[in-house]
């Protein structure tokens, strides 16, 4: 079966769907799981929870949108879950795909990007595809269902979860916060546990007795073989920035320059919540406050840029005494 093929629809054949709404809705479930099970350390078992979220967004589709939801797709590894939710999906009328997982890429992901394509051209009574999913890796086929005029709608937990780059291409209007969907059993379950996250997390912040040590602070405008010009040091407020400028300081504090490109990477893994150019503005945003330099260097066969961190700034030896 070719399914990136351009369809071709008789006008008869379009005519019988007018008047019609339909959506199909794709469920990242192994991607859920793992979140609620992994980041709310309470959740032991949270498939009631995502059950809760399946079951309220059919209802708020076609009661918000009259949309009916007549296709609905859940993928994951569930043998390796430990746990067993099949049954009960199939109870609300879902399809489960169990995938393999491979060591170097989500199968889940791969298997229902394939099948929305297969759905978007054998389907045409479908507009809305819905993705219960937050990952960045569904940008692409995103793209092209909007390219085709179709209705694309994410789900998502906004915190920790879903990815800034996906935000931006669905738009805000088109998004849809996942806890809102939760019934105010599961909603009073899942704040308990937001709770307990946030107490469980609160020594791990403020502690500091096992950072790294950091490099011995430097005079203000001194650097061995060029000049040094941060900019005027501003205390650094926003919490965004604080979380980025921490994240430079744990992991890579202890070389003299920090590649850019690598810390990009992973401040991409740790803040996916962002979209690209808004971690990108983090990095300006540091500069500006005198906390970072950001200088080019010569290389081969690319030039390549370095982060110098500015250790007598006020901020920097607040997140770290040490120094």
């Amino acid at each position: 079966m070719t399914l990136l093929r351009e369809p071709h629809l008789a006008s008869s054949s379009v005519s019988r769907y007018v008047g019609n709404h339909y959506a199909a809705v794709f469920i990242d479930f192994e991607n859920v799981y793992y979140y609620l099970r992994n980041y709310y350390l309470s959740l032991n078992e949270p498939t009631d929870l995502i059950l809760d979220m399946i079951r309220n967004l059919r209802t708020m589709v076609l009661r918000t949108r009259e949309e009916r939801v007549i296709v609905q797709k859940a993928y994951a590894d569930f043998e390796r879950l430990g746990t067993t939710p099949q049954g009960s999906l199939y109870l609300l009328g879902v399809e489960t795909h169990n995938v393999l997982g491979t060591e170097h890429k989500n199968a889940a992901d791969m298997r229902l990007c394939i099948d929305a394509m297969e759905i978007l051209y054998t389907r045409p009574e479908i507009n809305t595809f819905i993705f219960l999913a937050g990952d960045r890796d569904y940008i692409p086929v995103i793209q092209h269902l909007t390219q085709q005029a179709r209705t694309v709608l994410a789900v998502a937990f906004k915190e920790k979860f879903l990815s800034g780059d996906l935000l931006q291409n669905v738009g805000e209007e088109n998004f849809i916060d996942a806890e809102k969907l939760l019934s105010d059993e599961m909603l009073e379950r899942f704040l308990a546990a937001k709770v307990s996250k946030m107490q469980a997390d609160q020594p791990r912040t403020s502690s500091t007795s096992e950072a790294p040590k950091r490099p011995v602070p430097r005079p203000n405008g001194t650097r061995i073989g060029q000049p040094s010009t941060f900019a005027r040091s501003q205390p650094i407020t926003n919490e965004d920035e604080l979380e980025a400028l921490e994240l430079l300081l744990r992991d890579f504090g202890h070389h003299s320059e920090v590649f850019l490109s690598p810390y990009l990477f992973k401040l991409r893994n740790h803040m996916d919540q962002l979209a690209d150019y808004q971690r990108k503005a983090l990095i300006s945003n540091l500069e500006d406050c005198g906390a970072i330099r950001v200088e080019k260097r010569q290389g081969e066969p690319h030039d390549y840029s370095v982060i110098l961190i500015n250790w007598n700034h006020e901020t920097v030896q607040s997140l770290n005494p040490g120094t």
